[in-house]
């Protein structure tokens, strides 16, 4: 068995996620659902996402959407309470330096791009996308290997602009201190759906939705403010797979 919730772990959320999942397990346990005692949250991804005996994940959307939706059961959505968004749905900012000058993501198609990967939805397929609706490119692209790499390429001026999803900036805002040296230039639309809680094809998607939701209403007040959790959405599958692979993607 395994269970994971890697996509927003740093060690500032490590309690906090420890603590969610212990009320999850509770409610899984008793409702027959076996559940391993802690998270794995060091475990490869992938790994754990295609695991046929995986309890508990939360992906991205975009591996979902390119080879999961049919392994996996889609359990919910988490909702972050991000502005300007629908409950359960998310954005990207495009981060720069404070001191660049230029304003405009046209500025900016020149200059180095940083994603954390080709397989991100926030990261990569949605600034590209984004771009690419206004007839715009970035030509010289960098991957970083994780969001915080990306502001941190920017803030060091190894990149000039990258994107990151709200949830990620928010965190990165409250604990790094080079986020400081970045500002927001734009966002993207809000229209992707949140990143998706997945399950095995064995178990309940129903029971698991509901330990989360049971999970959030016992949740400690410190530990939901340090997840920023708000409640728990159900979006349906199909939300997920409208989105396009940007065309640069391989």
């Amino acid at each position: 068995m395994i269970a994971s919730f890697p996509m927003y772990e740093r060690p500032e959320t490590h309690a906090a996620n420890a603590a969610f999942w212990q009320l999850i397990r509770q409610y899984l346990i008793e409702n027959s659902i076996p559940a391993p005692e802690a998270l794995s949250q060091g475990a490869d991804v992938m790994s754990a996402w295609t695991d046929p005996l995986l309890v508990l994940s939360q992906t991205c959307g975009m591996p979902y959407r390119n080879f999961l939706h049919d392994k996996v059961k889609l359990v919910g959505t988490l909702d972050y309470g991000l502005a300007n968004c629908p409950p359960g749905y998310y954005r990207s900012c495009f981060v720069t330096r404070k001191s660049d000058p230029r304003k405009t993501l046209a500025a900016f198609q020149d200059a180095v791009f940083a994603y954390n990967e080709k397989g991100s939805q926030s990261g990569f397929t949605a600034p590209l996308n984004h771009m690419a609706a206004f007839g715009l490119q970035f030509k010289d692209q960098r991957p970083s290997g994780g969001h915080v790499n990306s502001g941190r390429m920017v803030a060091n001026c190894e990149a000039d602009i990258a994107a990151l999803d709200g949830v990620t900036w928010r965190l990165m805002q409250r604990y790094d201190k080079f986020a400081e040296d970045l500002q927001v230039l734009s966002w993207t639309e809000p229209a992707t759906p949140g990143l998706p809680l997945i399950t095995s094809r064995k178990n309940s998607a129903s029971v698991v939705y509901d330990a989360v939701k049971f999970a959030i209403g016992g949740l400690d007040v410190s530990s939901k403010k340090t997840l920023s959790i708000r409640g728990l959405i159900k979006i349906p599958e199909q939300a997920y797979l409208l989105d396009a692979n940007p065309s640069s993607y391989q």
